[in-house]
């Protein structure tokens, strides 16, 4: 019979196993690996059962078990031990205590979905671990983050394969009940809420949940609550599920309602109001609205109050693509906000002017979170250096005027959490090397640019190592590929092929992500002749494991996965490739480190960092991939292979598959297995192990979350607390007045005249010319803007790149006409072509850049041809 209703039955543990429930209940255990040894020990069948999930374990050991440990006084010293820890990591100084400086009080960190544990599955795939490794990073660096989602009530789906090899998706209830996670309560013991004003006089409320992320709390918003109506009990309901109006809602309550949910968690616990807010993507754009309200409900006129929010705003993108970000129509977004919905003092055109895309190339008519998160931050980055420069050319439209190079998005490359995603083997290998203290902190903290300790373990350990990790993965594979079958409906007899499947002495390749087209899973498809041939070779096999999710509502990727699917079916490689359904962090954990090799081939640039890569080679697994996201930043030929790209203009989409897959087959066939196989003197793969080494010693230190989070403190957060404390109410006001009069003025700013010193156009390098310039202002004054000399070596077509910028002086008063006359020295520091121009740009204390406010005056083109502004 079916239950009527579900309850969660909660253990009653014995007063010495208290600080058990404490300990499942803060999610450090997902990468303290004393901790997780601790609740196997509790029942190591439970401990499986449940999913290597303390919360269930706890719910499941008999009681009889539990009174035997109550009174085991070695189980109860390692709890202590246990609990001691925990205790002094929460409470101790770390590296941010350490720092001089005023840092932020707090920041709080706002993203759709965070991966930090199987155990919690709300996250998709890399934007998620990303953020949930963001948050461990935080917490390991005594950050004062905190984070902020929505609890999806179904996470994200889970994947399985039909008979002929299509993915079918399955949306498993979570009870929070039975998650490590515990309701925000106020001080009367009820639990807290947010609501949201919705259309027609309803409204939208929101429980609190929270999750302890080591000393990260994460604020989780959940409407599934009795007081709402059914469609919006449902807007939580899964990620990235519903149409634009559900999606929207999400958003909604994720930026507003999770500013709110942060002031109420402040409120009740007395943590630092955060002084900068860090917005993980465009999905959680609106909490700048939010905090607009908040500042002109305190008296400020919403531009000062757009001012004072962007100056302690960050913003990420983590698109290269388009298609990747939300955008509504604006009759929509207008029905969402004013005077009968949500943030009724705002007037509804000023909500739509922040997410419009009015600008050259842009949709007019629709309503970008991208474009919205860009205008509503005065710090934005892409996540690694190419994803950066690809970020300024999209945005680009936002600043007019400007070279894509000065769009002002810089870069942040991501970083992985080592102490979540370096296999416990790897780390008693470097730990045998230099302590377990100093391992920890070069993994959790970083700070070093080289391991060189990894140089003194000797081959025959790190060999002995690879083949353990790739032997785990073969019985993980065939434990999941027996189950995945099953599901499939295959028998019993069908399947003692898995017994054979993969071999813990064979080259081993990794391929698993999402399974959008842009990253292309089936390209090692291309030629099968050719890949069954390296499948099966008989000196030099390679096999494959692969893994991936398409997206409920994205045909042409579930066709890519039965067409992966049925090659690996084939009775002729099925024991030499497999792909294994519902990929998410308990498999991945298994996979990095078993893998010799890490394969990736996106079409470039459009992987904006490509993380996978990194957790694998914090494993000693190689990397094989195009030059894209991070591998073009840090590829060196020491340490893997990039396969060679045909992302010319000109080359159709079918012959760069073809001509990228050949260079795919050439690199396995000529370079990769011949290494791997061939053995040196001491009947090791010495050629092999030592790009292993390099590859553990010199981009280990590179790829740690600690180094992402790092910059992030330094480059990001902490300016962006310096103007957030600069913009009190009177300088806002000021800022704002004054962009309102540039703006108005900027049409009479003009430059009206340039001439050098030089005589002729060819000059000495280390010579310097004397510029002489002459500008109009109209009603703006020399202290509003800033007169720059740009100079440095010229294109083909007279483009200046990289180019220098030098401001000039004022020398005397304004002429009868208004006219005022700029000088200034202009260095030639460069031999060949070698360019200048001029240009002015608004200048004011409170900018984060000249670029800031898109305006600029340069020569006209008539000037230009008169001042012969280029040297050859």
């Amino acid at each position: 019979m079916k239950a009527i209703r579900r309850l969660t039955v909660r253990p009653v543990l014995p007063d010495p196993l208290r600080p058990l429930s404490d300990l499942a209940r803060n999610l450090r255990w997902s990468w303290h690996p004393e901790t997780r040894d601790l609740f196997q020990s509790v029942d190591p069948e439970c401990w499986t059962a449940s999913g290597r999930d303390p919360v269930r374990l706890l719910g499941t050991v008999p009681p009889a078990r539990l009174a035997e440990l109550a009174e085991d006084r070695r189980f109860l010293r390692r709890l202590t031990a246990v609990a001691d820890d925990l205790d002094h990591y929460m409470s101790g100084d770390r590296w941010y205590q350490a720092q001089s400086g005023r840092l932020p009080a707090a920041v709080a960190y706002f993203s759709p979905e965070f991966g930090i544990t199987a155990a919690l599955p709300q996250y998709s795939g890399g934007l998620g671990i990303l953020a949930g490794d963001h948050l461990k990073a935080a917490s390991d660096l005594g950050v004062p983050l905190v984070g902020v989602g929505l609890l999806y009530r179904h996470g994200y789906f889970r994947q399985s394969l039909s008979r002929d090899g299509w993915q079918q998706e399955h949306y498993p209830v979570l009870d929070p009940h039975e998650l490590p996670l515990a309701p925000l309560k106020e001080t009367d013991g009820t639990p807290s809420h947010v609501a949201l004003a919705l259309p027609g006089g309803r409204e939208l409320r929101a429980r609190v949940w929270l999750a302890q992320v080591g000393r990260v709390p994460l604020l989780l918003l959940d409407s599934d609550v009795e007081e709402n109506d059914p469609g919006e009990r449902g807007v939580t309901d899964r990620l990235y599920g519903g149409g634009s109006e559900h999606r929207l809602l999400q958003e909604m309550l994720l930026g507003i309602g999770g500013v709110r949910a942060v002031r109420t968690y402040c409120r009740l616990t007395g943590h630092a109001a955060p002084e900068v807010f860090h917005t993980n993507e465009g999905h959680a754009g609106f909490l700048g609205l939010e905090r607009i309200a908040e500042l002109c409900d305190e008296g400020l006129e919403f531009g000062a109050a757009l001012e004072a929010v962007r100056a302690g705003t960050v913003f990420t993108t983590h698109t290269p693509v388009p298609a990747g970000i939300d955008r509504f129509d604006r009759e929509l977004v207008g029905r969402h906000f004013g005077p009968d919905s949500e943030l009724p003092r705002i007037d509804v055109e000023r909500v739509l002017r922040l997410g419009m895309e009015t600008y050259p190339g842009g949709e007019p008519n629709l309503f970008n979170m991208a474009v919205m998160g860009l205008r509503l931050a005065q710090r934005a980055n892409g996540v690694s250096l190419l994803h950066g420069g690809v970020g300024r050319g999209m945005f680009a439209g936002l600043w007019p005027g400007f070279d894509a190079e000065e769009v002002p998005i810089t870069s942040v490359t991501n970083g992985v959490h080592a102490p979540t995603w370096v296999a416990p083997e790897v780390f008693r290998l470097g730990a045998r090397q230099i302590g377990v203290q100093r391992a920890e902190d070069a993994l959790a903290v970083g700070g070093s640019d080289r391991w060189d300790s990894v140089a003194d373990i000797p081959d025959q350990d790190i060999w002995e190592l690879r083949r353990t990790l790739r032997a785990q993965l073969v019985e993980e594979v065939r434990e999941r590929l027996r189950a995945s079958w099953r599901q499939r409906g295959a028998g019993t007899a069908e399947l003692g092929w898995i017994d054979d499947a993969l071999d813990p002495d064979v080259l081993t390749i990794g391929f698993a992500r999402r399974v959008p087209s842009y990253k292309r899973l089936t390209l090692m498809l291309r030629d099968r002749d050719r890949l069954m041939e390296l499948l099966l070779h008989p000196e030099r096999p390679i096999q494959i494991v692969v893994a991936g999710k398409a997206h409920p509502a994205d045909d042409g990727g579930k066709r890519l996965v039965q067409e992966l699917v049925r090659f690996a079916d084939d009775p002729r490689v099925r024991h030499r490739i497999v792909f294994l359904p519902d990929y998410g962090m308990a498999m991945a954990q298994k996979l990095y480190p078993g893998c010799d090799i890490w394969l990736n081939n996106p079409l470039r640039p459009l992987e904006a960092c490509g993380t996978s890569g990194m957790k694998a080679a914090l494993n000693g697994c190689l990397n094989l991939s195009v030059l894209d996201g991070w591998w073009d930043e840090w590829y060196q030929p020491d340490f893997g292979w990039a396969i060679p790209t045909a992302d010319g203009a000109g080359t159709d989409p079918d012959r760069r598959d073809a001509i990228e897959a050949n260079a795919l087959y050439d690199l396995l066939e000529q370079r990769i297995t011949p290494r791997f196989y061939e053995r040196g003197a001491s009947g090791l793969p010495d050629r092999w192990l030592e790009m292993v080494r390099r590859t553990l010693s010199l981009l280990g230190p590179k790829v740690l979350a600690g180094r992402m989070v790092r910059e992030y403190v330094e480059r990001l957060y902490a300016p962006a607390a310096e103007a957030h404390r600069a913009m009190d109410p009177d300088s806002a006001r000021g800022l704002a007045e004054w962009k309102a009069r540039v703006r108005a003025a900027w049409p009479g700013v003009s430059v009206d005249h340039v001439e050098t010193s030089a005589a002729t156009a060819a000059a000495e390098l280390g010579a310097t010319l004397a510029l002489r310039v002459r500008v109009r202002l109209g009603d703006l004054a020399p202290e509003d803007v800033e007169v720059q000399a740009v100079s440095g070596r010229v294109d083909s077509e007279d483009r200046i790149t990289d180019a220098a910028k030098v401001p000039l002086k004022p020398v005397g008063g304004p002429d009868l006409e208004g006219r005022w006359v700029y000088e200034g020295p202009l260095a030639l520091d460069r031999t060949g072509p070698f360019g200048y121009t001029v240009r002015v740009l608004p200048a004011h204390r409170l900018l984060a850049s000249g670029v800031e406010t898109g305006l600029v005056a340069v020569p006209s083109g008539d000037l230009v041809e008169a001042a012969g502004l280029l040297m050859r």
